[in-house]
């Protein structure tokens, strides 16, 4: 197994009563009608919460009128329009002008097929092109214990990774700032690995006999990709999920992969596991983003950052993975793992719409 998610269920407990701004307020509504919230949890919720700003007769409108939203959860956002008149107004929203997306051709059938054979000799190849590296991989660890994906970050971890000869060797230097002996394999919480190559491998392996299907075009990080979805199907799956290092599962699973349109390299890609009902792990997802990076002075399509999330219960814990600071692997190479980067910015991981 080389692509494994071990999930323990870090409890955090929540503030007796949430302070939250008007738009956090309509974040929430949205996510806990996506999540299938029940209405009196939903308004049990906001009897708890303590606005911080005013909510208006336009804004209540607003939120009483969203499809999925029942009449408790209504009753409650009446009962904030009362205790929040006195509080100051919310700064104007800005909403974004609508940009003009141009319709582009999709690439003929035959095209279609010649890119996965192509995307397939890359990603078969991948681990054997890589050169012996290391990095810092700092993991950023959020929960919810509310299931409304209100994230309080649990710890961050920083991890001297290195790669050599194609094979992983992860060692936790610090927790929170503190340092540690901690085994890799040995932390609580959520961990995840195969990020060099063995995702990538693997849904593109014969034995594994994915579905794809040419979606659309996007672009990402500047660059013009195709995207397609895919499908595993169980009984082809290596992908496995633990839970408490006691229950396993070998899921089938579904997502997005991009290909950069010029290179035909693999830029992104995502998975969502078709979970089985009886696990207790009801769901599990990850975004992988690969990006080029220097190393001594040659250019790598190299992990970027990868985000996992999963839901056990009510309980949802998220991962956000980054790759930092890649050097060639050596005797003298040393990298400073005490303070991680700050996280990247928005633009590295979000997609852009197609321009002609």
């Amino acid at each position: 197994m080389r692509w494994i998610v071990a999930l323990l269920v870090l409890a955090i407990p929540l503030a007796a009563q949430m302070r939250l701004t008007v738009d956090q307020l309509r974040a929430f509504l949205k996510s806990s009608v996506d999540l299938h919230q029940s209405d009196k949890q939903v308004a049990d919720y906001l009897r708890k919460a303590k606005l911080t700003q005013r909510l208006g007769p336009a804004v209540f409108e607003e939120f009483s009128g969203m499809a999925g939203v029942g009449p408790r959860t209504v009753e409650a956002l009446r009962d904030l329009l009362t205790l929040t008149k006195d509080l100051p107004e919310p700064a104007p929203r800005v909403v974004a002008a609508k940009q003009v997306v141009i319709a582009i051709p999709p690439p003929s059938a035959a095209e279609q097929k010649e890119i996965i054979g192509r995307a397939r000799e890359y990603a078969l190849g991948y681990s054997k092109q890589l050169p012996d590296f290391i990095c810092m991989q700092v993991t950023r660890r959020y929960v919810d214990p509310s299931g409304l994906e209100f994230w309080r970050n649990a710890d961050t971890i920083t991890t001297r990774l290195s790669y050599f000869e194609q094979k992983e060797d992860y060692k936790v230097i610090t927790i929170n700032g503190r340092m540690t002996e901690v085994p890799y394999q040995r932390l609580d919480g959520a961990t995840s690995s195969g990020e060099f190559g063995s995702l990538m491998r693997e849904l593109f392996e014969d034995a594994t006999q994915a579905r794809f299907e040419w979606q659309r075009w996007a672009t990402l990080r500047g660059k013009r990709n195709h995207v397609y979805t895919y499908y595993v199907a169980q009984p082809n799956s290596k992908w496995t999920v633990s839970y408490q290092r006691t229950d396993v599962t070998t899921p089938g699973y579904r997502g997005l992969v991009f290909i950069d349109r010029d290179s035909l390299e693999v830029t992104r890609i995502t998975l969502e596991a078709d979970m089985p009902p009886s696990f207790p792990v009801q769901m599990a997802t990850t975004v992988l983003d690969y990006d080029s990076t220097d190393i001594s002075g040659s250019k790598f399509m190299l992990p970027l950052r990868a985000e996992v999330r999963m839901r056990a219960g009510k309980d949802l814990v998220k991962n956000e993975v980054e790759f930092r600071l890649y050097r060639k692997f050596g005797a003298d190479t040393s990298i400073k793992f005490d303070v991680p980067p700050e996280p990247l910015g928005a633009e590295a991981t979000t997609e852009q719409p197609p321009k002609q």
